[in-house]
This record gives C-alpha cells, structure tokens and sequence, in this order.
C-alpha cells in the first residue's frame, strides 16, 4: 500500500473494533515525517504488522495518544515495550490507572488542555463521559487540515459538537444498532452500560452528532459493533451527505485519508 509523502496529515485506521483499536496519524513537513499513533488497543506484534502493511514499518513511532485505558485500546502487553524515543500523552484523568497498569515511564507527559505534537501540529482534547474515568476526544490542527476524533463518548454532548465543528475529517464511532443491541444475548447489565450515556453511541446518535458537527471532507466510522450492528446499518444514514464515508474494520486498515481540504493521497 502506498504510503503518503507529500501531505500535511493523513490519518489511516489500523483496526477498529471492541478486539482492539489503533489508528495511525502521519504528520509531513517537508522531508520530515513523524508517525503518532491513537490508541494501543492492538498487540504490539499486530500493530507492527500493520504498519507494515501500510508502509511505515521504518518510520519510527513518535508519540501515542490514548484515549482512554480500556484494554480494547490499551492493551496491556505494551507495557514496558513502549521505546524510550516514543512518547505517551496521557491525560492526567488516567494518569493513576496508568502507573498501576505499568504505562507510565519516562517520556510520559501528562496533559488537561492543548499541547504542540509536532511543529504546526496541534492537540486539543476534550474529556467525556465513558464509564468512572471519561474517554478522551481529540481535534488535531494544522493550518490546512483539522480532524476530529471521537470514541466511546457514551453520547454526543453539546460541548463535544461545539469542540470538533467543521473540522476537514471526522473519526467518530457508530457502535451499535438499538434494535439488535436490544435483541442480543447480552447480559442486561451490559446492555445497560452500552446504550445509557457513558459507553457508546449507537448509529442514529452518530449520525445526529455529525451532522451537527457538519464536516467538510471526510467521516470515518469507528468501533463498529460485530455482533451488534452491520456495515450496511452504520452507513445507510451517511447516505447523500456532502462527504465521503469510510468504515473502519477490525480485520485490515482503511485507506489512507488526506485530511486536508485540497489534496489528494494516492492510492
């Protein structure tokens, strides 16, 4: 797979799904190119594949952004196996689960408001209810390109919609369909924490946010559901909006995505 030399950001999906999620984010400036990854929800012998895969298996890691701790996102083989050139961006919400998970080590740094990842690259993150420690949504900044990042939001808030407006690219998770959410085998209880506010947004609520969001280039469908919900389910409400849809999977990555407004990544 081609891999994108001459753009701001690109953003490619390594895997998405509740058996693990890690999206890439390469940052060009001229020759300069550096490679930050969201999430570490794959094994770090998966992740390595994949970045092969998609070309960048001798661009080393500059940083990682995690979302949040659960381990479909922070697998707990990475820790200790985190280099020491790699730096982890912690919120500090999850700085204490980190140190007892052994993530925190010397090139962590821990963050509440917008920091500099790179030079004309930009954080600005955003924390929302998920579970008893919140989720992370994040908008990256250039000034070309903007990309929204939100998942396991638990619901599309306000402060969220106003936080990732007009960006470029939007990344945003489509988990679950009500109706096959509410007839599955599941367990009520998690059911419960699915569908009640702090776990995950289900199609129609993503398709809401984003339109509200209304962003101008590109949405990217995260997380979606295996057993409760379908390609065809997700997208359908997407369907002659003035964007491109790409679904996120859990057995590949997603082409690459420019995520500028004027140019283009080949295939």
């Amino acid at each position: 797979m081609d891999t994108p030399h001459h753009h701001s950001l690109s953003l490619c999906v390594l895997s998405s799904s509740s058996a693990g999620n890690c999206s890439a984010l390469l940052h060009t400036q001229g020759d300069q190119r550096s490679l930050f990854l969201i999430d570490l929800g794959l094994s770090p012998r998966r992740t390595r594949q994949l970045l092969k895969d998609v070309g960048l298996e001798h661009v080393p890691i500059s940083g990682v952004l995690l979302t949040h701790l659960d381990t479909d996102h922070c697998n707990p083989a990475w820790a200790g196996h985190l280099s020491d050139f790699t730096c982890l961006h912690l919120h500090k919400r999850h700085r204490s689960r980190a140190e007892r998970a052994g993530f925190l080590y010397g090139k962590t740094e821990i963050y509440e408001h917008a920091f500099p990842l790179a030079d004309t690259l930009t954080v600005r993150p955003i924390l929302q209810s998920h579970d008893e420690l919140g989720v992370v949504a994040f908008r990256f900044e250039t000034p070309a390109a903007s990309l929204g990042f939100a998942t396991d939001v638990g619901r599309p808030t306000e402060e969220l919609i106003r936080h990732l407006s007009g960006v470029h690219t939007l990344a945003i998770e489509s988990n679950y369909c009500p109706r096959m959410q509410a007839e599955s085998a599941r367990p009520d209880f998690l059911k419960r924490r699915i569908t009640g506010g702090s776990g995950h947004l289900s199609n129609r609520e993503c398709v809401d946010a984003t339109r509200l969001i209304a962003p101008r280039k590109h949405v990217v469908l995260l997380h979606l559901s295996r057993q409760c919900n379908t390609p065809t389910l997700a997208e359908v409400g997407h369907r002659g909006q003035p964007y491109a849809v790409t679904l996120a999977r859990h057995d590949g990555p997603t082409p690459w995505i420019a995520l500028s407004n004027h140019e283009h990544v080949p295939a």
